[in-house]
């Protein structure tokens, strides 16, 4: 059997490298053991795919959305998915490599872009970055499409470098300006805006007349380079291996300072950094090595409930708990819209830059939506996920309990989480504001599942539960 250690860990382990899950899966993995579970998630092709069939056809919008409320698709995934750390990587990618609808006009555009991080976000990282250079949403959004053989447009071939791939100072003006000579003519067909035809799909293009075949000079290297040529030299410079590993940091270990600070402000843990950029190049540039090498270091393993999840993980890791709308449910259509009122808009980051993370997920609108989403779903003793805590809580000492019996129960399961002494006193307080004795016998179980759900509901608001 597990104990509580184990537990503990293999819980940090699937809200980092998923959303995480409810205690009888937690169990499961914890008897599979720590680098069994770690295998598992870094082989999501050993889980069947999620059946979006059945989603689809209760809200058909949901195949080809053409507005922003239809990101449900992707949010239904990260509840019902068996594959967690897919989606996982798809949403880190969005983060580090931001396209926005706003700008697009086409969120099926950008949910082509998901699928497509979703397919080889766990793959290599050359490649990856090859097949977003030829990405219809990244080359409007970039505006590669107006990047012409006479008249280089430099928008692309500066954001590949300053915000996808190395970090700004790492590179001068002359190599922004030869990497945009190197992309023109990487474009796509034309783009027909929905409202006339409705969603519809884009296609990369090459344009030989409109590319710039004479030779250029970019880092050093000279040549007639072209876009796959820029690609391969930004992958071998020490700054990308830097910059890759401080998002991979930041994503699934512990808060980091905005990246726009990173030139100045050093990474939290600089040897962690360096390990993780030993394993990017040794692997060459493969991402499920550097991914296993993480998940199973010590810095991971006690960066427990150091990092602020964001309103995606938020969502779908409280629904994954409870047991909401495991099914293409009616309601979809308005709990999908959650995480926006939380912060993030799915599919529109706010600008090229992304979201700023950590800290600032936390502010005085968002932080009461969130807490009150976490609360309501925690609180409701009808959902299945919440009956068996209830159920696991009451079976551990089913001849009654005290007020600190219960909210220690209630935090073992809800974790396990560790609080504050003071947090811990004002959960007591709450509950022998209630009642002095928790019954379980069958005339007081109802009591007793009622304020065990009200403590839920407030731990959901505690300084530790916000942290993932």
């Amino acid at each position: 059997m597990p104990n509580t250690e184990d537990i503990a860990l293999i819980s940090h382990l699937i809200r980092r490298g998923g959303f995480g899950a409810p205690r009888t899966e937690i169990n499961e993995h914890a008897e599979r053991g720590y680098d069994a579970t770690v295998e598992w998630l870094l082989d999501p092709d050993s889980e069947p795919e999620v059946d979006t069939a059945s989603l689809y056809r209760y809200h058909p919008d949901a195949e080809r959305p053409f507005r922003l409320a239809n990101g449900m698709e992707w949010l239904y995934r990260m509840v019902t998915t068996q594959r967690p750390l897919e989606e996982k990587m798809a949403l880190f990618w969005h983060q580090v490599f931001a396209t926005g609808e706003n700008k697009v006009e086409s969120v099926y555009e950008i949910a082509q872009q998901i699928q497509m991080f979703r397919e080889h976000g766990l793959g290599n990282y050359r490649e990856l970055l090859l097949s977003l250079a030829q990405n219809p949403a990244v080359l409007y959004w970039l505006d590669n499409q107006e990047n012409h053989k006479r008249a280089p447009n430099e928008n692309w071939g500066r954001e590949l470098m300053e915000l996808f791939s190395m970090g700004i100072g790492n590179y001068t003006e002359k190599d922004v300006y030869e990497a945009s000579r190197a992309f023109t003519g990487w474009a796509f067909d034309t783009k027909i805006h929905w409202l006339l035809w409705g969603p519809h799909l884009w296609n990369y293009e090459f344009h030989a007349e409109d590319h710039d075949a004479t030779d250029k000079t970019l880092f050093g290297h000279s040549g007639n380079l072209d876009g796959t040529d820029v690609i391969d030299l930004i992958v071998q410079q020490p700054s990308c291996h830097v910059f890759i590993a401080r998002h991979l940091y930041n994503f699934f270990v512990a808060d980091e300072p905005q990246v726009p600070a990173w030139p100045i402000e050093p990474p939290r843990d600089p040897e962690a950094i360096r390990d993780i950029c030993g394993v990017f190049v040794n692997s060459d540039y493969n991402l499920k090595p550097v991914l296993r090498a993480i998940f199973t270091s010590d810095f991971f393993k006690e960066a427990s409930f150091k990092r602020v999840r964001n309103p995606a993980e938020v969502f779908a890791g409280t629904l994954r708990v409870t047991g909401s709308f495991p099914e293409p449910h009616p309601g979809w259509e308005n709990i999908s819209l959650e995480p926006s009122y939380m912060g993030q808009q799915l599919y529109d980051p706010p600008s090229v830059e992304g979201w700023h993370t950590g800290h600032e997920w936390i502010n005085s609108g968002a932080f009461v939506q969130r807490v009150n989403f976490m609360a309501d779903q925690l609180g409701d003793a009808s959902l299945p996920g919440v009956q068996d805590i209830i159920r696991r809580i009451a079976s551990s000492n089913g001849k009654g309990m005290s007020p600190d019996q219960l909210v220690d129960g209630c935090l073992e399961q809800m974790g396990p989480l560790q609080v504050k002494d003071s947090t811990r006193r004002e959960l007591i307080d709450f509950v022998q504001s209630e009642t002095d004795q928790i019954s379980w016998h069958n005339g007081d179980y109802e009591k007793g599942a009622d304020v065990t759900c009200k403590v839920l509901a407030l731990i959901t608001g505690t300084r530790e539960y916000q942290f993932g």
